[in-house]
C-alpha cells in the first residue's frame, strides 16, 4: 500500500514539474532540434563541398535578345561582346515560341542559329532553354495565335514546336544540354498551365528525340526543397538572389540571409536522394527594382542599391564557395547596357576580371 502510494506522490510531481516548467522545456527541446538539424545540414554541406572540391568551375552567362532589345541595345552588338570583350565560354540561350513561331507552321530560327553559330566560332558552349516557360517577363512565351486554344489543342502544338527546336539543334557540337520549362512551378508570370503531367509528356518527347544530351528542370526560388517526384531531370537548376526589392511585407530592399553553405546543403541533398547533380542556373547579376519597375525606369543610384560592381564580384565568389560547380549569370545585357548607354563601365570592367 505504502508502495502504492509512493508511486502516485511520484507521479503526481512530475506532472507538476512538466506542467511548470512546460514552456522553458518546450524552448529547449525545440533549441536542441535546431541546433541538431543545423548541425546535418552543415555536414551535408561539408560533404558536398569536398567531393566537388577537385572539379574545374564552369561559369557562363544566360543571354536573351529580347532583353538586350528592350534595354535599347544592338541584340547582336550585344551578344559579340560577351563573346570578344568577355570571353563567355557558356551561354544559356532561349527559343521563345512566341519569337520562333509567330505564324503557325512558320518558323525562324534565323536569330537562335546565329547565336549558336558565333558562340561554336568563339569555342563557347551552349545550353538551351526549351518549352513553353523561358527564362524573363512574361515567362509563357506563348504565340498569339495559340492563346484562344484549349490546352488539349495547344501542347499537341508546343510539343510540335518542342520538337522542331530539338530536331534542329540536337547535332550542333557546341550544344551541351537543355532546360526545360524555366521554373514550372513558380506562379509569377503570365501562365496559367501548371500541370506535372504536360512536364513529363515534354521530357520524354525530349529525351525520345535527344538521348544524348542531359535535360535540366530548374526549382522555383532561394528556399529549401528538393526533386523528388516525376518526372526527374539529369540535372536540377537552383536560382540564386541575394538582394532584392520585398513587396509583401518590409517594402524595402532585403538580402536573403542564407550563407553559401546552404546552398551545398540543398545540391549534397539532392544527390544523395536521387543521385542527380544540381547546377546554379540563375545567380543574380543585376538590379532588382523596387514596385514592380523596369531597371530602364530608376537612377543608376537606385540599382547600385541592389547590384553594382562589387556586388557581382562577392556574388561570384559566394556563388563558387556553394560547391556547386556550373554557375550561369543573370542579367549580362544589363552589364553592356550599363556600360554603353548609362556610361558607366564599372560593372563590365568587374566581368572582364571576372571570365578573363
Amino acid at each position: 500500500m505504502t508502495s502504492r502510494l509512493g508511486l502516485s506522490e511520484i507521479r503526481r510531481a512530475y506532472l507538476k514539474y512538466w506542467r511548470q516548467n512546460l514552456w522553458q522545456k518546450f524552448v529547449t527541446v525545440m533549441a536542441g532540434l535546431i541546433l541538431i538539424s543545423g548541425f546535418s545540414m552543415y555536414g551535408i554541406a561539408f560533404w558536398y563541398q569536398h567531393t566537388q572540391s577537385s572539379k574545374p568551375v564552369h561559369l557562363g552567362v544566360t543571354y536573351i535578345s529580347d532583353y538586350a532589345e528592350s534595354l535599347g541595345l544592338d541584340s547582336k552588338q550585344t551578344f559579340s561582346a560577351l563573346l570578344n570583350d568577355l570571353h563567355v565560354k557558356q551561354f544559356r540561350l532561349v527559343s521563345y515560341w512566341s519569337d520562333i513561331e509567330p505564324t503557325q507552321g512558320t518558323y525562324d530560327f534565323s536569330q537562335l542559329d546565329w547565336q549558336f553559330q558565333q558562340a561554336q566560332s568563339h569555342g563557347a558552349k551552349v545550353s538551351l532553354a526549351i518549352g513553353l516557360r523561358q527564362p524573363r517577363w512574361p515567362e509563357c512565351h506563348m504565340p498569339s495565335w495559340a492563346t484562344s486554344e484549349p490546352a488539349i489543342v495547344w501542347q499537341v502544338q508546343l510539343e510540335q514546336f518542342i520538337t522542331s527546336v530539338t530536331n534542329r539543334y540536337k547535332t550542333y557540337p557546341n550544344l551541351v544540354s537543355y532546360q526545360l520549362e524555366n521554373e514550372f512551378f513558380n506562379g509569377f508570370g503570365d501562365c496559367i498551365n501548371f500541370d506535372r503531367v504536360r512536364l513529363a509528356s515534354e521530357l520524354a518527347l525530349v529525351k525520345k528525340l535527344d538521348s544524348s544530351h542531359p535535360v535540366i528542370i530548374s526549382r522555383s526560388d532561394n528556399y529549401a526543397g528538393f526533386s523528388l517526384r516525376q518526372p526527374l531531370p539529369d540535372q536540377v537548376g537552383i536560382s540564386i538572389y541575394r538582394r532584392v526589392w520585398d513587396s509583401q511585407i518590409s517594402n524595402r530592399y532585403m538580402q536573403y540571409p542564407f550563407p553559401s553553405w546552404y546552398y551545398g546543403f540543398l545540391a549534397g541533398t539532392q544527390k544523395l536522394l536521387t543521385g542527380k547533380d544540381s547546377i546554379i542556373h540563375e545567380l543574380q547579376a543585376e538590379p532588382w527594382p523596387p514596385n514592380g519597375k523596369n531597371i530602364t525606369d530608376i537612377s543608376l543610384a537606385e540599382q547600385n542599391k541592389s547590384f553594382d560592381a562589387k556586388q557581382l564580384t562577392e556574388r561570384v565568389k559566394f556563388a563558387e564557395d556553394t560547391g556547386i560547380k556550373t554557375i550561369d549569370l543573370w542579367g549580362a545585357e544589363y552589364w553592356y547596357y550599363r556600360s554603353t548607354i548609362l556610361h558607366d563601365p564599372s560593372v563590365w570592367s568587374a566581368a572582364q576580371q571576372i571570365f578573363n
